[in-house]
């Protein structure tokens, strides 16, 4: 009975040290103009599941956009706008985000921010002079990111499955 209580305790720690996933991080951004962001995006790794959130206050927006809005400070076109005055936006799909503040001027006025996320919680961000290059997500129709999902994501649960498994067969054996 103890080799089975082990054998449990084996299994467990390997499912749960695999399914564990890295740890967001949450970057706060005083929204506001006069602020350079440019040197905030360059100093941050963002990653797939951390959250930006925007603090602001009144007459300001957060508008996540295109790259060529975000480089033209087109208003209008925007994926998701936002005026509540704290706005938090989950970091889903790795690429670059773009968000400007899309009240009239403020945009060419500096108060815009572009971070490069990429796909594991090592990854590096990126701003205006980003370096590193990737391939944006997939568009829909009137240019919303399509939902994705990398292989690994899909692959994980099966793979924790077959380690678990081959473990857990290799200690049976050992036993008989």
């Amino acid at each position: 009975m103890a080799n089975l209580s082990t054998l449990v305790s084996c299994i467990a720690i390997i499912f749960f040290i695999d399914v564990t996933p890295a740890s967001s991080a949450t970057h706060s951004v005083e929204w506001s103009l006069g602020n350079d962001y440019s040197s905030l995006a360059t100093g941050k790794p963002y990653a797939v599941g951390d959250t930006i959130v925007f603090n602001y206050g009144a007459g300001h927006t957060v508008d996540e956009v295109s790259e060529s809005d975000y480089k033209s400070c087109t208003l209008g076109n925007s994926i998701s706008s936002d005026s509540s005055g704290t706005t938090s936006i989950a970091l889903k799909t790795s690429g670059s985000h773009y968000f400007i503040c899309a009240i009239l001027g403020h945009c060419t006025g500096g108060m815009k921010l572009s971070v490069n996320v990429g796909a594991a919680a090592s990854s590096g961000g990126g701003g205006d002079g980003a370096t590193a290059k990737t391939t944006p997500p997939p568009t829909l129709e009137g240019g919303k990111a399509a939902p994705t999902a990398s292989a690994t994501d899909v692959l994980k649960p099966f793979e924790v499955l077959v380690v678990t498994s081959v473990v857990a067969l290799l200690y049976a054996l050992a036993l008989s």
